[in-house]
């Protein structure tokens, strides 16, 4: 075997098991498949080992699929001091022929694929930046699990007639009129108050995620990005702390354009010849930043205007991250009113003023310098 050759293996993770292929470098060379290991740390360590005894001067190459198994891998494997890659499932080349699928096969596909360097790489965060992440996803489905029990309630007072004549939903005299309810039939009555106190546990709970969440963002690494495109119109501290945290490094995107098409906010094209057709947004990538940066660009309806609140966010921020974030408020209100007059659809525009949104906070967070990466620190957060 030539001395600098590498070892190409591919991984077909699951949880109880992971099915292993290699593959060597060289024209001539085939898949060899080498069966199935533990999916437990100490019999991936032993599968790095076989190939080191066996392959004493060669490079290990690893590459396996993103799924549920998560990043440990991939940790573990860089950590040993090898070459790991995570691919996208959706972007593997498959042939229109190909019928079969198996764990063997998927094993042997990913060697040879990574062999003939045609795998989509995906980007993979560090530990703490998925914590937050973590944090962050945490809070949303506690905010989806308060609405859906406030939803629940209020179909259970529609169906028994019972209207509230005050304006403002879920405000504190709303609250004390539903306590002071009486509802005819016992049974009701308990139902009322078993809706009321899983409303009231939900409250809490999403209170003590918010705090914890806003604690852990101001020791991140990140935080400085998450305070800075706070200057943006629409952006507050939860959005930008829930956008960075599943976007992560926004500067690993060499342009905006390449970010709109990670986030699927571009149209789909189908164009052939002199004929140029365009669709609805591809929606692929990460749908949770999709829906923060639309639900953040309603707030440009209203005309430019730097009100006391953005002046609080703009506290502390260089001249050039407020004078990006001026600039987008005079584009984006603009075009948002244009769209309107032109007849275009209102979820149309507020989708086209997101897509131009994300390439003003791309913009701002090149603007900021984030703390590097401690290596030994990484290595020593392995999972055991």
């Amino acid at each position: 075997m030539n001395k600098n050759s590498i070892v190409f293996i591919g991984l077909d993770t699951h949880k109880e098991f992971f099915e292993v292929a290699h593959e060597l470098e060289g024209r001539d060379e085939h898949v060899i498949h080498d069966g199935r290991i533990s999916s437990a740390k100490a019999s991936v360590i032993k599968m790095v080992r076989d190939f080191q005894s066996k392959y004493p001067q060669a490079t290990l190459h690893f590459v396996y699929e993103a799924g549920p198994c998560g990043y440990w891998i991939y940790r573990l494997l860089t950590s040993l001091g090898h070459c790991c890659y995570v691919v996208a499932p959706s972007l593997l080349p498959k042939k229109p022929g190909e019928r079969v699928k198996t764990d063997r096969k998927d094993a042997m596909k990913l060697a040879h694929l990574l062999k003939i360097n045609d795998v989509p790489i995906i980007y993979v965060p560090e530990a703490e930046d998925e914590a937050v992440r973590d944090l962050s996803r945490a809070r949303q489905t506690a905010t989806n699990d308060l609405n859906h029990a406030r939803l629940q309630l209020k179909g259970f007072l529609l169906r028994n007639n019972i209207r509230y004549d005050g304006t403002a939903n879920w405000s504190a005299k709303h609250i004390r009129w539903l306590n002071e309810l009486i509802l005819p039939h016992p049974a009701q009555h308990i139902v009322l108050q078993e809706m009321l106190h899983t409303i009231d546990e939900r409250m809490r709970r999403l209170a003590r995620l918010v705090n914890e969440l806003e604690h852990q963002v101001k020791q991140w690494r990140y935080y400085p990005v998450v305070k800075a495109i706070q200057a943006m119109r629409g952006v507050r501290f939860l959005v930008a702390a829930s956008l960075i945290a599943e976007l992560g490094d926004l500067r690993r995107f060499d342009t905006p354009r390449k970010l709109m098409k990670y986030l699927g906010l571009t149209p789909k094209e189908e164009s052939s010849g002199d004929h140029r057709r365009l669709g609805k947004i591809t929606k692929c990538g990460n749908g949770r930043a999709r829906r923060l940066l639309i639900e953040g660009a309603h707030a440009y309806k209203h005309p430019p205007k730097v009100s006391t609140e953005i002046q609080k966010r703009q506290e502390m921020l260089s001249k050039e991250v407020i004078d990006i974030a001026w600039q987008a408020q005079l584009r984006l209100c603009r075009r948002y009113q244009r769209l309107i007059h032109r007849g275009k659809h209102r979820n149309l525009v507020v989708t086209a003023i997101a897509r131009e949104m994300i390439a003003y906070i791309w913009a701002i967070s090149r603007e900021i310098a984030i703390a590097p990466i401690d290596v030994a620190k990484r290595k020593s957060r392995v999972p055991a």
